[in-house]
């Protein structure tokens, strides 16, 4: 069973990592002639404005909407948590629930040591619920295509998961990225940017 504190803890930092990435989001649209989320992207004369980088923009403003909407569910995620930890009526019970957040539809084969996988805490048997946006709902066959083009397109971005581990839900926060040194790209030798194994995985 998950110690309250731990779980508020790692969900304390989830918080930062959103935010910190919220902050990146929002200097991209500064840096873009003080763009903002309803700015237009188009000038007086209906032509594409040559002063910003539209492509930057755009992807800023979908990645805060996106932000804003996991950081809200962090943080109500944060407060039951809190509440647990300095309300001990209030605790989950010692003897493990099934969680109810949603059914997992993939599985952590194996984790390389020194991985960016390992440092955000994945381990071998976890039980994918959650990975950035996308639920059990995002695929539509057993190919896991959606998660690869997801994890490509935030190299060095965060991305928050959800897993389920020994029946309890635990949050974490998982950097896709590799080495600054050309002559070891992967010092974790493993292939892709985590340095895990991810398999689908049907619920029985």
């Amino acid at each position: 069973m998950a110690n309250p504190a731990d779980t508020a803890q790692a969900l304390y930092r989830q918080k930062q990592n959103i935010e910190a990435e919220l902050s990146a989001q929002a200097s991209i649209l500064s840096s873009n002639a003080g763009s903002t989320l309803n700015s237009p992207l188009i000038d007086a004369d209906g032509f594409p404005r040559t002063d910003i980088d539209i492509y930057a923009v755009r992807n800023a403003r979908i990645r805060i909407i996106e932000l804003r909407n996991d950081l809200t569910g962090v943080m109500n995620s944060l407060a039951i948590a809190l509440q647990s930890v300095y309300d001990p009526a209030l605790a989950v019970p010692e003897s493990p629930q099934p969680s109810t957040s949603g059914k997992p539809f993939a599985k952590v084969d194996g984790v390389s040591p020194g991985s960016p996988a390992a440092e955000a805490g994945l381990s071998r048997g976890d039980l994918v619920v959650k990975f950035g946006p996308l639920t059990q709902g995002s695929f539509s066959s057993s190919s896991l295509k959606p998660l690869v083009e997801l994890v490509a397109a935030h190299e060095n971005r965060s991305i928050p998961l959800k897993v389920q581990r020994a029946q309890n839900d635990v949050f974490l926060s998982l950097t896709p990225r590799t080495s600054s040194l050309p002559s070891t790209p992967r010092p974790w030798g493993g292939r892709g940017l985590l340095g895990c194994h991810i398999v689908p995985y049907s619920p029985p």
